[in-house]
């Protein structure tokens, strides 16, 4: 029982915040979602129970999904434990889940200088990457081009122009963001990893 309720006032909570980081009153959510504003407030505060017939419209008037609004907190949805995952030359920890939120994937790794670089290690995809160097000197490949990213750098690049990221002359470590289709290449598609 205390679980339901502690759920019910976590929508509560949910519905009075994303009402207020659209900088929406009362009146202005109620109009939204077809309730009184009396009624809306009397959701918000704990004074009305709350109703499936009543979520649905609020959830849609606040771009959202009933899902998200009555999703249970849990710590496994927060703490994420990284496994490594080792091929020649990179080892890569993902930190976010697979499913990924906004179709992007966050990955720490490590690559070290005897993964070699050649054109047929060059990717090619659709979309954007992005990297910072977290230890180390990172040799980013893009097309005949060779950039040094050094640590506390960061480097961002299309994906449509032929690219490698390399250790130079030690092991270096980045975190990267991969879009959907940067994903799909570098952690499942190449034997690499996500050093294309």
């Amino acid at each position: 029982m205390t679980q339901e309720v502690d759920l019910d006032s976590l929508i509560r909570q949910r519905i009075r915040s994303l009402r207020h980081a659209r900088g929406w009153s009362l009146d202005a959510l109620a109009a939204r979602a077809h309730l009184s504003p009396s009624s809306l407030s009397r959701i918000e505060t704990g004074h009305r129970r709350i109703s499936l017939d009543q979520l649905v419209p609020i959830a849609r008037a606040l771009d959202t999904t009933l899902d998200q609004l009555v999703e249970s907190p849990s710590d496994e949805d927060v703490v994420i434990r990284p496994q490594p995952t080792h091929t020649p030359g990179t080892t890569v920890w993902l930190l976010s889940r697979e499913a990924s939120v906004h179709g992007v994937t966050v990955a720490k790794m490590r690559i070290t200088p005897e993964l070699p670089v050649g054109p047929d290690s060059l990717k090619v995809h659709p979309g954007h990457e992005w990297f910072t160097v977290l230890s180390g000197t990172a040799r980013l490949h893009l097309g005949d081009r060779t950039v040094l990213v050094r640590a506390g750098d960061a480097a961002e690049f299309s994906t449509m122009t032929p690219h490698a990221i390399r250790a130079h002359e030690a092991p270096v470590e980045i975190l990267t963001v991969l879009d959907h289709n940067a994903e799909r290449v570098h952690l499942h598609g190449g034997g690499e990893g996500v050093a294309s």
